[in-house]
């Protein structure tokens, strides 16, 4: 087999932590010469069709009324076992273990019985599939087939590895593989940013990434905003993955005119260049790309002290821990930082130190290699 691989990315599309990951991860292989094939519903959030090395594969959902609910995991099997047939992948690399690693699975008995060269399976945990769906008594045996009969498991924290042994109770080796970042130059000043945002030079600007789901308490996060005694200064800039909808009844009745909320940005980098810091107040997170997006950028980060957090930022060195919940230590935090820019400029350094050293590029796509070609027998 040649230098370079021909590999399959399996993910979901969705602006959330796993398809952003697998869309980086992609790139990266593709600009160092590997073919790389994404398999989606829909083209990857930030996915640069246009890229050398990067080809994308629709699977085709169809609604019949003999199911009540649309399949994806058969015609995604059968999206994987056609794109085998033609480009003959050395690894399919999925995200998640239901439904992707499941279908990857299927797609090699089909490949089995026409012949076609299998590829191996890799398959990367990022926490949804066992904090929330091993819980299912429907999914727990499938989810852990899946993972056992995965040719390479790797995990994106060292707390999501032990929950996937504790809840599973899997034998499979797990490889601890973090996530990482490569921080784009922003193309716009951070004062043309801000005041495009309708936000001062002398205001202090934290900002939220996330999908916004229940497990990262928008309303605690709405609620710190509320409480700081530095309020008249202070804006707050929500980056949703989805409809900020839900949560306007609550920020009406705390009486927050100072939120600022943008929905489905692909230029994160102006938004998070113009910040002063990131706060993250979720009842669990297995990384926190949110959290490392931000450090990239020299910001320091407020977090909860939950899951794989701590392993990505430093308690009083990138910023600060918190217990999930404690609105009024977060507000207590993000006081200090508003009153104390030194000390705000110092952390920032920090993180972003910390963001290149440990959760570079350079670091993490090179243990993904090695994975692949350790698992296809390649040297």
């Amino acid at each position: 087999m040649g230098k370079n691989l021909k590999i399959g990315i399996v993910c979901y599309p969705s602006v959330g932590g796993s398809g952003i990951v697998a869309t980086n991860l992609g790139n990266e292989l593709a600009r160092l010469g590997h073919k790389v094939h994404f398999i989606s519903y829909d083209a990857p959030f930030r996915l640069d069709l246009k890229a050398p090395n990067i080809l994308f594969h629709k699977v085709s959902i169809n609604s019949y009324n003999l199911f009540k609910y649309p399949d994806y995991t058969l015609p995604l099997a059968v999206t994987i076992e056609q794109v085998q047939r033609k480009y003959n992948l050395d690894v399919v690399h999925v995200h998640y273990a239901v439904p992707h690693a499941t279908a990857a699975l299927l797609a090699r008995r089909i490949m089995r019985q026409n012949n076609t060269t299998l590829p191996k399976i890799v398959t990367t945990l990022h926490g949804t599939d066992i904090t929330l769906l091993a819980h299912d008594k429907s999914l727990f045996d499938i989810i852990k087939y899946s993972i056992e009969r995965s040719h390479c498991v790797t995990a994106v924290s060292e707390s999501l590895k032990r929950d996937t042994i504790r809840i599973l109770k899997t034998e499979k080796p797990i490889e601890v593989i973090y996530n990482f970042y490569t921080p784009v130059p922003p193309d716009k000043s951070r004062r043309a940013t801000r005041r495009g945002l309708k936000v001062k030079d002398t205001d202090f600007l934290a900002i939220h990434l996330s999908n916004l789901r229940p497990v990262k308490r928008i309303p605690d996060l709405l609620k710190v905003a509320a409480r700081l005694k530095h309020r008249r200064n202070f804006k707050l800039l929500i980056l949703a993955g989805e409809p900020f909808s839900p949560y306007k009844p609550l920020m009406k009745k705390l009486r927050l005119g100072n939120v600022i909320v943008r929905e489905n940005i692909k230029d994160i980098q102006n938004f998070l260049n113009a910040a002063d810091v990131g706060v993250y107040t979720s009842q669990d997170e297995s990384f926190g790309m949110g959290m490392l997006e931000t450090m990239s950028y020299g910001k320091p980060v407020l977090a909860t002290n939950t899951g794989g957090v701590p392993e990505v930022m430093r308690d009083g060195k990138d910023g600060y821990l918190l217990k999930v919940g404690d609105v009024k230590g977060f507000a207590k935090k993000l006081d200090l930082l508003i009153s104390n820019p030194v000390l705000t400029a110092e952390l920032g350094q920090n993180a972003q130190t910390r963001a290149h050293e440990k959760f570079s590029a350079g670091v993490i796509v090179n243990e993904y290699i090695k994975h692949y070609t350790e698992t296809c027998g390649k040297k």
